[in-house]
């Protein structure tokens, strides 16, 4: 797909605004931020419609049972509980098509350096169990798509959302070819943590120069010790003060700069590099949005 002659870059990125589905009036789920993200990024670079994820590809990190319960709407209502969703065809087909925005976000990036899905990270998924409004683990699915198809040698997950990728800890878990690196409120949600490669437990109230202290001094290093071919980079909003569910208090400008020297070490080390969203819950509706539309801002002038 060539990129409109007005855009003076090649990237593009993806969303599953389009997507929507009902919720009951005042679920804490912030579907808003989707098309909010997708309009601050208007004009900027192409913003596409994400593709479906294919249930096949799923199924390299999932139990092929397990989603087609999902699939048909076989779940219990505990399972629902721990999902945070009450399940519905449209949820279903949004979390798919989230997925499927990263995938494509991939291929861009294996191309040209960097792909950006306005959408994704959805890091609280297991094999057979989906909790936190995360259905299927892209960032897992992306990792095992790219080492068993021969598209990478060596995969970093770095995830730099506030709650630790416990599905994805436990998803690549034992997989050399892979780095996990999770940098989350050690007191925070998923109250049971999984084991990552590299597990950086913060305490709360962290504030911008501890983080990214914390950024420079250990999971950049580990980042430069595993030498990966491509980097998958979790940039979760919910670090900032303020975040319903988060227990940081990083301003935005410590945000962007934190995008800033992940993207910035990509770019000179030349490694590929996906960017997702991950969580954002700020009690500031237009802060989430700016939040998670820095992570392209920074994108864009990074690589370009």
């Amino acid at each position: 797909m060539s990129v409109p002659a007005a855009f003076p870059h090649p990237f593009r990125a993806y969303t599953p605004a389009a997507y929507t589905f009902e919720l009951p009036q005042g679920h804490r789920f912030p579907a808003y931020k989707y098309a909010g993200v997708a309009g601050r990024l208007a004009g900027l670079l192409p913003v596409l419609d994400t593709p479906a994820l294919r249930w096949a590809d799923a199924a390299r990190v999932h139990d092929p049972v397990w989603l087609r319960r999902w699939r048909r709407g076989e779940v219990t209502a505990a399972e629902q509980r721990a999902f945070g969703l009450p399940w519905s065809p449209g949820v279903v087909e949004r979390a798919r098509r989230a997925a499927g925005g990263s995938l494509a976000a991939l291929h861009d990036a294996l191309a040209q350096g960097w792909g950006a899905n306005l959408a994704g990270g959805t890091h609280h998924a297991f094999r057979d169990r989906a909790e936190g409004f995360c259905l299927v683990n892209d960032a897992a699915i992306l990792t095992r798509l790219a080492l068993d198809d021969s598209l990478a040698r060596r995969v970093a997950v770095l995830d730099l959302d506030v709650h630790q990728g416990n599905g994805t800890a436990a998803l690549l878990a034992g997989e050399t070819r892979a780095l996990t690196v999770s940098v989350h409120g050690e007191r925070n949600y998923p109250f049971r943590k999984e084991m990552s490669s590299l597990d950086l437990g913060l305490p709360d109230g962290v504030t911008d120069g501890e983080y990214l202290r914390v950024l420079r001094e250990q999971a950049l290093p580990a980042l430069d010790a595993f030498r990966p071919d491509l980097l998958l980079y979790l940039a979760g909003a919910d670090v900032l003060a303020g975040d319903r569910f988060g227990r940081f208090v990083l301003t935005l400008e410590g945000v962007r700069e934190r995008n800033r020297e992940v993207l910035a070490w990509a770019r000179e080390a030349g490694v590929p590099t996906v960017t997702m969203m991950a969580g954002g819950y700020n009690r500031d509706h237009a802060l989430t949005v700016e939040a998670h539309a820095s992570v392209v801002l920074d994108g864009l002038e990074v690589f370009t």
